[in-house]
């Protein structure tokens, strides 16, 4: 094979992919648009070379395969590649930029998931998808209600409790009986799918180290720590628990220039549903310490004092996410301070 590529940024489809491969010299010699089977046969017969992949969703199933045929493949963050994009927006464009991103020495990359890691992910996105489900169909349930002056208490724990008032109620026309129990039987099917779903996680967290470690510092659960233990890259990746904080979005947005520092929002960068459940749990431990069930540490203490409460959710969640990172590394459990607080 003539003009072999070291070199290959393969933009990806569902059945056509462009690829933009440079040699030794840094000369394009490969600048074409394959069919699904035809880039296939294509990578077979290549020798070795170095492949670099947007991460997307099918990004890697593809980098699992051509690892099987004996290439490097590097995915890189969808973020990271813009930059490297020259002019306009088409395949061709998004290939060469892949192509030149992959050689930066600072070029942050997604490490590929194995077959039963993106089982495992699979199966917090299908509870995720139900969660939002059933919380659509309380709210719809709820909404039917007040239009015919029948009003529940808020709270997911008394939806059960409407839905047996509506469905008692002689007084409504008959149809709306008959779709409101259309509606009742849809949420107890989409409750029973959740049960089936949360019980295999549960499983899933039960065996697995990693998770029942990271599951012992207060304020992230089960769900918390199973999210941490399949959606987080390996720690050596990375500097210290900052870093790995900054990873999941919970570092401030940095706006300094001329020597003067200005910190805004949060980034929000990384997985936005671990984000929110490191959150989650910070309030959650947050609501215990205010009703005095819990005493908050001198740090967690003077934040209350001075900023507002869900600043200091997020405050916290980062601490979780340093905490969670440390564990990771050093292969430990979490154990309460002397102090009364557990953070």
């Amino acid at each position: 094979m003539t003009n072999i590529p070291v070199r290959i940024g393969m933009d990806t489809a569902k059945s056509v992919f462009q690829l933009h491969g440079v040699d030794e010299n840094e000369a394009v010699v490969v600048r074409r648009q394959l069919r699904r089977s035809e880039m296939i046969r294509y990578f077979t017969k290549l020798p070795p070379t170095l492949v670099a992949i947007e991460s997307c969703g099918s990004s890697h199933h593809w980098a699992r395969l051509l690892q099987s045929f004996g290439h490097e493949v590097k995915l890189i963050p969808p973020q990271y590649v813009k930059p490297y994009v020259k002019r306009g927006k088409n395949d061709a464009a998004d290939a060469e930029a892949l192509c030149e991103a992959v050689t930066r020495p600072s070029m942050r990359f997604v490490p590929v998931k194995s077959r039963e890691r993106q089982a495992a992910c699979m199966l917090m996105t299908v509870r995720e998808r139900l969660v939002s489900v059933k919380s659509q169909l309380s709210n719809a349930f709820r909404s039917y209600a007040a239009e015919f002056g029948i009003v529940g208490p808020a709270g997911r724990q008394n939806v059960k409790a409407l839905m047996e008032r509506v469905l008692e109620d002689a007084s409504l026309p008959e149809m709306a009986r008959d779709l409101f129990l259309f509606q009742a039987r849809e949420y107890a099917a989409v409750e029973g799918r959740l049960d089936e779903i949360e019980t295999k996680l549960m499983r899933w967290h039960r065996e697995d180290d990693l998770s029942r470690r990271v599951a012992t510092i207060p304020g992230i659960g089960p769900i918390g720590s199973t999210m941490l233990s399949m959606k987080a890259p390996p720690p050596e990746s990375f500097r210290s628990g900052r870093d790995f904080a900054a990873w999941i979005g919970l570092t401030p947005r940095d706006h300094s220039t001329g020597g003067r520092m200005r910190h805004g929002g949060i980034t929000k960068a990384g997985d936005s549903a671990l984000r929110s459940t490191l959150i989650v749990g910070a309030t959650a431990l947050l609501r215990h310490i205010r009703a005095g069930r819990r005493a908050p540490s001198p740090w967690l203490a003077a934040m209350l004092e001075r900023k507002p409460p869900k600043v200091v959710a997020v405050a916290l969640a980062n601490k979780f996410a340093r905490i969670a990172w440390r564990l990771m590394v050093s292969g430990g459990v979490y154990h309460r301070p002397l102090s009364a607080s557990p953070v």
